[in-house]
């Protein structure tokens, strides 16, 4: 592993991190209804930690295409136990994929060390749920909403315009008290992006390091996947594999996976040959 670790505030992650995703939703793309159940997460968050898993990123409320929005007590009644009974071993850290302000503040409360918004704290009262506490944040690029974004999403250049929308973010950030150590962000694959849009951002992920923020990337499972290489969604690994080590090799600090024992063992390699590639 890297000696190099990121730093998100009072958060200490090696470089390159592994996200590992626990979906706690009847309804998410890939792993909805699998870990609804208390003990099932809890389990299938231990196994992500012990395959290789830095963080856990526990999400209460579907974001795929179409996804409706959950009411506010049923997403703290799916997330808040798990991130207590997670909390519970001292080797786990968590973080919580929510844009809800409440849930933002029951989750730090119950122990959550990151607060990962597809909505970049837009909501009313997220940006203060976060710059009250000491906790990392993600903001992500999404045009539009869950259930209108894949509607014929249209840029004229999606790399600038999803770097302007990000630069942004982390200035209202700023200006709301939030160090910006303590940020970073994703571009946002699949969030109101076509298929070329998602190469393209691929393609070009380098250009976000001006931004001045560590970099994550979700990828794992998407459909893009499915558009370009005609897999569903239980035949994505390779394609998910080498996208992320095209990300790695671009820079970026975090990838957030399902697959992460297959995904350690691509950053195991890639970390050792790191000298070499610089020769």
């Amino acid at each position: 592993m890297p000696a190099e670790n990121l730093n998100l505030g009072s958060l200490r992650l090696p470089r390159p991190a592994l996200m590992g995703i626990l979906n706690v939703t009847p309804d998410s793309f890939s792993d909805g209804g699998l870990n609804t159940q208390l003990d099932d997460a809890l389990l299938a968050a231990e196994t992500m930690v012990d395959e290789g898993a830095d963080i856990i990123d526990v999400g209460g409320e579907s974001t795929r295409p179409g996804a409706k929005a959950v009411g506010v007590d049923e997403e703290l009644a799916r997330v808040i136990p798990v991130v207590e009974g997670l909390r519970r071993r001292p080797d786990v850290m968590v973080s919580v994929d929510t844009s809800c302000p409440e849930v933002m503040t029951a989750a730090i409360d119950a122990g959550a060390v990151m607060i990962n918004d597809v909505r970049a704290l837009t909501r009313p009262g997220a940006l203060e749920a976060v710059a009250e506490r000491d906790v990392a944040v993600c903001l992500m690029h999404m045009r539009g909403s869950p259930d209108t974004m894949q509607r014929e999403p249209h840029y004229q250049d999606v790399v600038q315009e999803v770097s302007r929308f990000l630069g942004q973010a982390i200035e209202r950030c700023v200006n709301a008290g939030i160090d910006q150590r303590r940020v970073q962000v994703d571009p946002g694959f699949g969030f109101g992006k076509s298929l070329q849009h998602n190469l393209t951002l691929l393609s070009r992920l380098s250009t976000l390091h001006s931004l001045g923020c560590p970099v994550l990337v979700g990828v794992s499972r998407k459909s893009m996947f499915q558009q370009l290489l005609g897999r569903g969604v239980e035949s994505r690994l390779a394609g998910t594999l080498s996208a992320g080590q095209m990300a790695l090799d671009a820079g970026v600090s975090v990838l957030r996976v399902h697959d992460v024992a297959a995904h350690n063992d691509m950053r195991k390699l890639w970390c050792a040959t790191g000298k070499l590639r610089r020769i």
